[in-house]
């Protein structure tokens, strides 16, 4: 992503300290309304953290990559995105919370951009990202990212992809 809004945040690696923060960001009912679930309580959110940050297990075949999304000017955190590599690492699937007092000021964009480009670094060659076909303001995420959707269908949601360049 390019230009004077690329420069408003930053991606930081996860920590269980995290959960701190990110308690009130993730604290809104109808974030839920897509995805399911309800607000973690702050032990929830440490202890859910705390199994990120190990990983998933090894048969898995998979690498989990996750980051907190932090405004430059305040280092307020204001979101999460997160990825999933599978396939010897060819594949990722992306995710993108915001919390509902950021929504709508482009934050998931850009971090959602960020992370493209991250993944492109590390040669991921396939992209992709499942989305409630109702929830309108993550497919303009994922269409301002160059996902496309798909004809297919997982657990009622859409999956959008994008093919990288051959190398990343």
């Amino acid at each position: 992503m390019t230009g004077p809004s690329a420069a408003r945040i930053q991606l930081d690696p996860l920590a269980v300290e995290d959960a701190e923060d990110m308690v009130e960001v993730l604290a809104g009912e109808e974030l839920y309304a897509f995805i399911g679930g309800a607000p973690p309580t702050l032990p929830e959110l440490r202890s859910r953290y705390a199994r990120m940050l190990a990983g998933p297990p090894p048969e898995s075949g998979q690498e989990w990559f996750n980051w907190i999304i932090r405004r430059l000017s305040d280092g307020r955190a204001v979101g999460t995105v997160q990825a999933t590599l599978a396939d010897q690492g060819r594949r990722a699937e992306i995710a993108w919370v915001v919390g509902l007092g950021w929504q709508g000021q482009g934050y998931a964009s850009e971090a959602a951009a960020m992370l493209v480009d991250r993944l492109a670094a590390l040669r991921v060659s396939r992209i992709e990202a499942h989305i409630h076909p109702g929830h309108e303001a993550s497919m303009k995420v994922a269409a301002r990212i160059g996902l496309s959707p798909t004809d297919r269908f997982d657990d009622g949601e859409r999956l959008w992809r994008r093919d990288l360049p051959s190398g990343g």
